[in-house]
């Protein structure tokens, strides 16, 4: 038999035969009519034409549900995905059904293994969650599948999440803002790195160099007494201006709500003591978290892996990542 017909059950998704009643699977009965939206709580099954010859005219959403749904014609029985065979009568699978079953629900089943959920937007829809269940997910205020169109910090096309030797990895796009993930514990920081603590933009900074000298007429400039100063930690502003700057007088620059080097008593996600950078021994500097209750995040250069339980933020939106597989 060349043509095969059948009813997708929008209950179980199981494919039964044309004209069957009922669903094979779940027993629900079946009506064919055009695929449409449906009010809560209806079932809605869907006429599919498996056709030989009509499988070029398939969306891929269909093809999928081809592959994952196949009912032996002869006797009815559901086949797994992946069998030549039918279990219960012996009948082939079409080359057609099988070549499916390889090219789109082995990969399908291959990408799905993460999720992102958001904490906090500005959306309104805290809670939502973003199956990446695909080979890239792109996020961004017009242009992806993850869309934040009211988030002025978002860039059009801001971040893409992929799948890298079963990794995922976030990717800046090159966005205006950055793509910030929490660290754990202490992380390196170099000049020019910029951090986020509570609800405040950072940029680490170099000490300029000392300039200074009298005039020509060999006047010096009335000032207030130099101290060295080995890195200097400056707010950035709404709007990419400079705000508060403290130079270090050691190797220690503590942030945080109170009793800090930087203090910020208004910021309700800053904790009393939040973070630190630090130069090291070594002369290396570094970023560190206070066990504060927001957490402290970096901003990453380029890509990233992320794992279970990772926080992250785009624009202005705080993600969490699930692994789900």
């Amino acid at each position: 038999m060349d043509d095969y017909v059948g009813i997708v059950c929008a209950k179980c998704d199981g494919f039964s035969p044309i004209g069957a009643p009922r669903c094979v699977l779940c027993g629900v009965e079946l009506q064919a009519h055009p695929a449409a939206p449906a009010p809560d709580g209806e079932v809605r099954s869907t006429l599919v034409d498996v056709t030989a010859g009509a499988l070029d005219s398939l969306t891929e959403e269909e093809l999928m549900e081809q592959a994952r749904n196949y009912v032996c014609v002869q006797c009815s029985s559901a086949v797994p995905s992946g069998h030549k065979f039918c279990g219960a009568c012996g009948e082939t699978v079409p080359d057609a059904i099988q070549e499916l079953q390889t090219r789109y629900f082995g990969s399908m089943q291959q990408a799905g293994r993460a999720r992102l959920m958001l904490i906090r937007g500005s959306e309104g829809t805290e809670g939502m969650s973003f199956l990446l269940h695909s080979t890239e997910h792109v996020a961004g205020r017009e242009d992806g599948q993850m869309l934040f169109p009211s988030d002025n910090w978002t860039s059009p096309r801001h971040a893409n999440f992929i799948y890298r030797q079963d990794k995922l990895v976030v990717r800046d796009e090159g966005s205006t803002n950055g793509v910030y993930v929490r660290i754990q514990g202490g992380v390196p920081l170099e000049i020019g790195g910029y951090f986020l603590c509570g609800g405040q933009v950072f940029r680490l900074d170099a000490t300029p160099k000392d300039t200074s000298g009298p005039d020509p007429d060999r006047t010096g400039f009335c000032s207030s007494p130099k101290r060295e100063s080995p890195f200097r930690i400056t707010q950035i502003l709404e709007g990419g201006v400079d705000g508060m700057v403290y130079c270090a007088a050691g190797r220690v620059a503590a942030i945080g709500r109170e009793d800090s080097d930087m203090n910020f008593p208004e910021d309700i996600y800053m904790s009393g003591e939040h973070a630190r950078v630090v130069l090291g021994e070594d002369g290396k500097l570094s970023l560190e978290d206070l066990g504060s209750r927001n957490g402290t995040y970096v901003r990453i250069h380029g890509e990233r892996e992320l794992g279970q339980g990772d926080y992250l933020f785009i624009g202005r939106q705080l993600l969490r990542v699930e692994v789900t597989a």
